[in-house]
């Protein structure tokens, strides 16, 4: 891929789905967060391949919100999208739900925001196409993104 050639949103939208089992909870049955935080970086990078084809390494969470907890046995579904594309960084949202496979109802249990650097073959940062919105929502959400990151920079030395 050209890397001047850009990419709307939906071309990065990732769905991955995953069965909770007990060696992936804590003592009251409920997914453990940082397995969920695993699964979460895991489809926000393969959302910012298929935004760049090009590998990618996970540089930041910016925001995780555990909304509720997801029980064993529930299935998660984790969908990731790019927001915004910068030179060589992407941030991806991914929103998790979890779903109860006897009734099939669903709930929003956790949203992610996470920066990812893409990487060519020596293992430096990869300039990434530009990201094309093409509803308002899409707009707004670059938007927000762009902000964040105008933030993130600004802090970065304070830490």
């Amino acid at each position: 891929m050209n890397p001047t050639e850009g990419r709307t949103p939906a071309s990065s939208r990732t769905v991955m789905t995953e069965l909770v089992l007990p060696a992936d909870t804590n003592n009251y049955g409920h997914i453990f967060g940082g397995r969920l935080l695993a699964l979460a970086d895991k489809c926000a990078g393969m959302a910012a391949m298929r935004h760049c084809n090009l590998p990618v390494v996970t540089a930041s969470f910016d925001r995780v919100d555990f909304l509720r907890p997801v029980k064993a046995g529930m299935i998660v579904i984790l969908t990731g999208i790019v927001n915004a594309a910068f030179r060589t960084s992407m941030e991806v949202g991914v929103t998790v739900e979890a779903e109860d496979p006897v009734t099939g109802s669903r709930v929003t249990t956790c949203r992610a925001l996470i920066t990812v650097v893409a990487i060519d073959h020596t293992g430096r940062p990869a300039p990434v196409p530009p990201l094309l919105p093409e509803t308002d929502e899409e707009r707004a959400r670059m938007e927000r993104a762009a902000e964040r990151r105008r933030r993130r920079l600004e802090t970065r030395e304070q830490y």
